[in-house]
């Protein structure tokens, strides 16, 4: 189920719009405020996110600004703003997509999909076809592969780097880590310290620990070289 933030200080153009999502199956998640946005992206799963320019306590731009430093989730703008100059900021920024108000919620739920279907998460096989000469995940034998050599990976360290894999770019809290590591290993957010630790220490003979990226008080990320 796709998450989606919106981030729209209006009622009566949020509401509509979440409805839309719900009845398509998105999980939905709204704010009223630019911090509240940023502080949701740093805190859960988000796949994308529904910007509004005109916020009270920053402009959407600015927004976007912030979120680039430490991500590239897709971001649809919204906005009253019918100038020309205001579009083509916002997709210079890195927006993806730009709906001016008044909008039909239909209408934002299709480019939402289409959005997303461009963008991502990708499969394992495409992932493998992409970056072939990097990264290569065998999901049936639990298995990476780092420039064709076989990593040896605990179940928590497997599920952590192919997370991350998944999603090249994207932040990952220490309690999104935590929730999808071993149950019977892992009961403190501070043990996924200590896997990035040792995953870094994996991948250094390769040249590859410098990827998994510190994003500090935030959390990890995997770059791209």
């Amino acid at each position: 189920m796709p998450a989606v933030l919106i981030v729209e200080d209006e009622p009566r153009i949020a509401e509509p719009l979440m409805f839309a999502l719900e009845r398509e199956h998105f999980a939905v998640t709204h704010v009223t405020l630019g911090q509240q946005a940023l502080d949701a992206v740093a805190g859960q799963a988000v796949d994308l996110v529904v910007l509004d320019v005109g916020l009270p306590d920053m402009n959407g731009f600015d927004v976007l600004k912030q979120l680039r430093q430490h991500s590239e989730l897709p971001v649809l703008f919204l906005t009253a703003r019918q100038d020309e100059v205001d579009r083509i900021l916002g997709l210079e920024l890195g927006g993806d997509d730009y709906v001016t108000k008044p909008f039909s919620p239909r209408e934002v739920v299709a480019r939402i999909r289409a959005i997303l279907k461009r963008l991502g998460p990708k499969s394992d096989a495409d992932i493998d076809t992409d970056k072939a000469t990097l990264w290569q995940v065998d999901d049936s034998g639990l298995r990476v592969f780092f420039r064709h050599t076989e990593l040896s990976l605990t179940r928590s360290e497997y599920r952590i780097l192919t997370t991350m894999v998944q999603r090249p770019g994207q932040v990952f809290s220490r309690a999104q880590l935590l929730d999808i590591c071993d149950s019977d290993e892992d009961s403190f957010e501070r043990s996924v310290d200590t896997h990035i630790k040792t995953l870094r220490a994996k991948l250094r003979p390769l040249n590859g620990d410098h990827l998994i990226v510190t994003r500090r008080g935030i959390g990890y990320l995997l770059d791209t070289p």
